[in-house]
């Protein structure tokens, strides 16, 4: 374990973060009411699954 990396950038927290953005992106998709969200839908699910990516590899 990193003693110099901070606790709110450790695997665990950030790798749920990045989960809820690609669930978000998903509601945003499949919601029937307002445009805007449809149009930034598929930007929040690929910024969430990128954010997945890149903290997957952050220490624990």
């Amino acid at each position: 374990m990193n003693k110099n990396w901070p606790t709110w950038l450790r695997r665990g927290r950030m790798e749920m973060a990045a989960c809820i953005v690609i669930a978000l992106g998903l509601v945003m998709m499949l919601q029937p009411v307002a445009m805007a969200l449809f149009t930034w839908s598929f930007v929040t699910t690929l910024f969430g699954t990128v954010m997945f990516m890149v903290v997957s590899k952050f220490p624990e």
